[in-house]
C-alpha cells in the first residue's frame, strides 16, 4: 500500500531553507543575484499584492463587527496599552542584555569612509497628522498602512452605526476577508520556492565571514529576543492569554518562519491573522489587532534598538549614562511604532536613535553588513508579540475560543 506522507507548509519552507543555505554557500553573487533572487522578490510581491486588500477587509470587518462602540473603544484601549507595555519592556530588555554582554568593547572595527545619512525624527504634530489620509485611495495606493488602518477603522465604526441597513455591506467586506485568505492560501504554495530564493541569495552575498568579527552582537541581539518571548512574552500569554507554551509555538510556528525567511513581517501578516484564529482569538478582534500590531507593534525592532544603540556606544567609547538609556527606550519605542513592515526598516529607523543620544551615525553603517541577520531575528518575534497581544485581549474580553475557527475564512 502507498504511502500518502503529505508535507506540512512549514516543513516545506525549512527545506526550502536548508536548501537555500547550501546553494547559496556554493554559488557566486552574480549567478544568485540573476537566477535566484528573483524567486525572492516574487514571493514578496505576491505577498504585498494581497496585504493591502485584506487589511482594508478585515479590519473593516473586525471594526464593524464589534457593534458595541463601547466595547470596541475598550479593545482599542487594551490592545494599545499591550503593544506600548511590551515594546518599552523589549526595548529595556535589549538594554540590560548589551550592558551585561557588553558586545562593542574589544571591537577593533575600521569605521573609516563610513557614512549613513541621518533621518530625523517628525514633529509630534506631523505624525499624528499623517496618520489622516488625505485620499484614502492614494494611501491604499502606496501602501501607507497607519493611514489605511485609520480609513478603515472609521469606515467601520460609521458602518456599525448603521445597524441593520449596515449588514450588508458588513457581509460584503467579511466576504472579502474570506476571499483574500484564500488567495493568500495560493499564494503561500509557492513560498518554499521564495524562501529558497531569499536564503540562498542571502548566504551567496554575504557568506559567513561578515558574522565572525560582529558575532557577539548578534549573540546579545538572540539572547535578548529569546529572553523576551521566555520571560515576558509566554507567561503573559499562559496566564492573561489562557493558552499553554508548547500550543502556542505550534500556532505561531508557520507566521514566525515566514518572517525570519523575508524579513518582512507585512509579509507574514495572513499567515498571522489565521495563526491568531486558530489558537482562539475572536474574528472582531484577531481582524483588528494584528493588522494594526503588524504596523505599531514592533517587539523584535524595539530589542534592537536597545543592543545596537549600547554596542555603537562601546564601538565610539561613548559612555551612556541612566538618562541617555531611557532616551533610548523612549525614543525606541516612538520609532519602532514608525517602522514599516518591511525588510531592512529597522535598521534606517536606529538613525532615530542615535541621533538623540548622540551616537555617530557610522554606526549604522557598521552595522549594516550583518543586518540581514538581525533583521531575520527580530522581525521573527515582531509577529509573535502581535498574536500574543491577540489572545491576551481576546480573553480579556472573554471571548477566547468563543468562535471555532474554519480552514479558509478569517
Amino acid at each position: 500500500m502507498a504511502c500518502k506522507c503529505k508535507i506540512s507548509l512549514a516543513w516545506q519552507m525549512m527545506i526550502g531553507l536548508a536548501l537555500g543555505v547550501v546553494v547559496g554557500a556554493f554559488v557566486d553573487t552574480s549567478f544568485a543575484q540573476t537566477y535566484l533572487q528573483p524567486l525572492g522578490t516574487l514571493f514578496i510581491r505576491l505577498i504585498r499584492m494581497v496585504v493591502v486588500p485584506l487589511v482594508v477587509a478585515t479590519i473593516i470587518a473586525g471594526a464593524a463587527g464589534i457593534s458595541d462602540t463601547s466595547k470596541l473603544g475598550r479593545v482599542a484601549v487594551k490592545i494599545l496599552c499591550v503593544y506600548g507595555v511590551t515594546t518599552a519592556i523589549a526595548v529595556a530588555m535589549g538594554l540590560l542584555f548589551a550592558n551585561l554582554i557588553q558586545p562593542g568593547l574589544g571591537l577593533n572595527l575600521s569605521t573609516d569612509g563610513l557614512a549613513a545619512k541621518a533621518v530625523k525624527a517628525p514633529a509630534l504634530s506631523d505624525t499624528l497628522l499623517n496618520i489622516v489620509p488625505i485620499n484614502p485611495m492614494e494611501a491604499m495606493a502606496k501602501g501607507s498602512m497607519l493611514q489605511i488602518i485609520f480609513f478603515a477603522v472609521i469606515f467601520g465604526f460609521g458602518l456599525a452605526a448603521l445597524g441593520e441597513r449596515g449588514k450588508p455591506v458588513l457581509h460584503f467586506f467579511e466576504v472579502v476577508g474570506d476571499v483574500m485568505i484564500r488567495v493568500t492560501g495560493y499564494v503561500m504554495r509557492y513560498a518554499p520556492i521564495g524562501v529558497f530564493g531569499l536564503i540562498s541569495f542571502t548566504v551567496a552575498k554575504h557568506g559567513l565571514s561578515v558574522l565572525l568579527p560582529l558575532f557577539s552582537l548578534i549573540v546579545t541581539s538572540f539572547l535578548a529576543t529569546a529572553t523576551l518571548v521566555i520571560v515576558i512574552l509566554l507567561p503573559m500569554v499562559a496566564i492573561f492569554g489562557k493558552t499553554g507554551p508548547v500550543k502556542f509555538f505550534k500556532g505561531i510556528f508557520e507566521p514566525w518562519l515566514v518572517a525570519f525567511t523575508t524579513c518582512s513581517s507585512a509579509a507574514a501578516l495572513p499567515a498571522n491573522l489565521n495563526a491568531a484564529r486558530k489558537l482562539g482569538a475572536s474574528k472582531a478582534i484577531a481582524s483588528f489587532s494584528i493588522p494594526l500590531g503588524n504596523t505599531i507593534n514592533m517587539n523584535g525592532t524595539a530589542v534592537y534598538m536597545g543592543v545596537c544603540a549600547i554596542f555603537a556606544a562601546e564601538v565610539f567609547g561613548i559612555p551612556l549614562t541612566l538618562g541617555d538609556q531611557l532616551t533610548v527606550v523612549l525614543m525606541g519605542v516612538l520609532a519602532a511604532i514608525g517602522t514599516a513592515g518591511v525588510p531592512g526598516a529597522g535598521l534606517i529607523m536606529t538613525t532615530v536613535v542615535f541621533t538623540q543620544v548622540g551616537i555617530p551615525l557610522e554606526a549604522v553603517a557598521l552595522i549594516a553588513g550583518i543586518d540581514r541577520i538581525l533583521d531575520m531575528i527580530r522581525t521573527s518575534i515582531n509577529v509573535v508579540g502581535d498574536v500574543a497581544a491577540a489572545l491576551v485581549v481576546s480573553n480579556m474580553e472573554g471571548d477566547l475560543n468563543k468562535e471555532p475557527y474554519v480552514e479558509g475564512e478569517m
